[in-house]
Parts: C-alpha cells; structure tokens; sequence
C-alpha cells in the first residue's frame, strides 16, 4: 500500500522532473489529471493511492518529453526502491504508465487495471475541452507546427511512428487525435465529461473554420 508520505515524495519529484516543460505538460497539467483521477478513482472505488501515484508520474518517462526515456525509466525505478515503494505497487505503476498513452493504444489496444484505465482517462480529458484547444495550440507552436493548412487533410489511420515524428497542423489534431477520445473513456463520469469537452472543441473547431474563410455571421 502506498502511504500518504511515500504520495508526497512521488508529487515532488513528478513536479521537479517536469519543472522546464514548455509542452503543456508541466505542474499545472500534473495537477489537473490528479483532481480528475481522484474524483473518477472514488467513483469507482479504486486504490486511491495507487491512482493517485500514477497519475503524478504518468509523464515523467513519456519519450516525446524525455531526452532518454529509458534512463527516465531506470531513474523512477530507483526513486521508488528509495522511496520503500513496495515490488507490486511499482510493477503496477509501471503496468500504467507504460502502457496508458494515446501513441501507445495506436499500435493495439492496451490492457489496464482499473487504476490505470481511470489514469488513462483523467490524462485524456485533460487533453480536451477549453483546456484541451489551449494545450493542443500551445504543443503545436512548441514543436514548430503551422495552426492550419486546409490543403493538408488529417491523417485517418496513424501509426506510432507517424504520429510521434510527421508533423501535423494543430487543427488536424483535433481530427487525429481530440475528437476521437470521447468514444476511448474507459468509466463512465469521463465518457459523460468528454462528451460535454468535446461539444466544445467542435464549436472551437466550427469557429475557427468559419473565420478562416470569413464565412462567419
């Protein structure tokens, strides 16, 4: 069982390896999917704790963040050896996070514990609604994409590969990736949260679509 202290130490140190993200996925976004998966957690009646660690460290070894992801994995490892974090409690956080993201799910479904699958859905409506068109631009500038080029078409059938090293358009984000995670919550208070998230990334998208051709009354 993960106690309130060991808790503690893992939010420090998830908040300090991502201290410099200028991604949109810094202490901010830690926070939010944290307040998310508690309250889908006691819903569900999961480990809270458990729950909890995960999601702290849900990015912390994330390869589109990390430099060397697999020193990052080697690194939490011994920060959770040192932290007395039980041999299961670890093999179940890394059972979540290694296997809970959005690129991860392209190349096959992945299987989750309960834990994981409420992790996964609290990092996934982070993604969408109002903050979600906000992160969703903020990476796109981050990473040098254009916000939109109606003479590119969203890609349809994206692997891994493709999705991590082609670049896209912001716009076509929200096509390849934000409005199809609605249909992907696994419990039943994040299907009902994305669906309100994702009306109001439609409309955004609607707007913004509107004004570009200056279509809009």
């Amino acid at each position: 069982m993960i106690t309130e202290t060991q808790l503690t130490a893992i939010r420090t140190y998830a908040r300090q390896k991502l201290a410099q993200d200028h991604s949109g996925h810094g202490s901010d976004h830690l926070e939010r999917v944290n307040r998310l998966a508690r309250r889908l957690a006691q819903a569900e009646q999961a480990n809270l704790n458990l729950t909890l660690a995960a999601a702290w460290l849900h990015d912390v070894i994330d390869d589109k963040l990390m430099a060397d992801s697999e020193q990052a994995h080697h690194d939490l490892a011994d920060q959770l050896s040192e932290l007395g974090v039980s041999t299961a409690d670890q093999t179940a956080i890394f059972d979540i996070i290694d296997h809970m993201s959005f690129s991860k799910s392209l190349n096959g479904a992945q299987k989750l514990s309960l834990e994981g699958q409420i992790v996964q859905d609290a990092d996934r409506l982070d993604a969408i609604g109002a903050i979600g068109i906000a992160r969703a631009l903020y990476y796109s500038g981050h990473v040098g994409e254009k916000i939109y080029d109606p003479a590119i078409a969203p890609r349809e059938h994206l692997t891994k590969e493709q999705y991590r090293q082609q670049p896209g358009t912001a716009i076509n984000h929200f096509y390849e990736k934000l409005f199809k995670l609605a249909d992907m919550m696994n419990t039943p208070a994040a299907k009902a949260l994305a669906k309100r998230r994702t009306d109001v990334m439609r409309a955004f998208v609607d707007q913004f679509k509107a004004e570009w051709t200056a279509d809009d009354e």
